[in-house]
């Protein structure tokens, strides 16, 4: 186990996808402070599940995301930070949120990526695509275009595909707990397929 900062967020983060993050409240601002000495400088991102976390008495999931920072913009008066996110971790305790939320967590294993997959990926991408652009001639305001580039990457593919599609948190936590790359994609598709009939089609 390991211990580590978290944030705890209304939303979930998938491997292999960025994290824009406003930084202001003084806790989080300390939280900085001591990770930014660290290289690489990391922290966890875990869903809120019930409750606001402002305050404390929220509900956090036991799985989440390890992301990394990668750029910082200090000219503001609250930071700005793009943050990556690069692997998944099993929250085993929780420790006490003073002076910032910590964690004691586990690493879990990254999905291994093999060619017979491929044809899933096909597939997965093409509903996805599909699904972005039905959102779009709907009138949804979404954060990814349907035409967006993917990683070469087939592995990293997969969990980007999960994330830029336009399901709810709970749907993209459970994607999340994925242990294999099929499970990924599989659980992909039948959410796609889900979510196709709330765009008219």
């Amino acid at each position: 186990m390991t211990e580590i900062a978290m944030f705890p967020l209304g939303s979930v983060l998938l491997p292999h996808m960025p994290l824009p993050l406003r930084v202001f409240e003084p806790r989080y601002l300390a939280m900085l402070g001591d990770i930014l000495g660290d290289e690489p400088s990391e922290f966890g991102v875990t869903l809120i599940e019930r409750g606001q976390e402002v305050g404390g008495g929220d509900v956090r999931t036991d799985i989440g995301t390890v992301a990394q920072i990668g750029s910082l913009d200090t000219s503001g008066e609250s930071i700005l930070l793009i943050a990556q996110g690069v692997r998944t971790i099993r929250v085993d305790r929780w420790l006490d949120d003073a002076p910032y939320p910590r964690a004691e967590v586990t690493d879990l294993p990254d999905p291994e990526w093999s060619d017979d997959l491929a044809p899933l990926l096909e597939r997965a991408d093409r509903l996805v695509r599909r699904l972005l652009k039905l959102a779009e001639e709907a009138g949804e305001e979404l954060p990814w275009p349907p035409d967006i580039g993917l990683d070469d990457d087939p592995a990293a593919a997969a969990w980007q595909l999960a994330a830029i599609a336009p399901f709810g948190p709970l749907d993209q936590l459970d994607l999340l707990r994925s242990t294999s790359i099929e499970r990924l994609l599989s659980r992909t598709i039948d959410l796609a397929g889900e979510a196709e009939p709330l765009y008219g089609s």
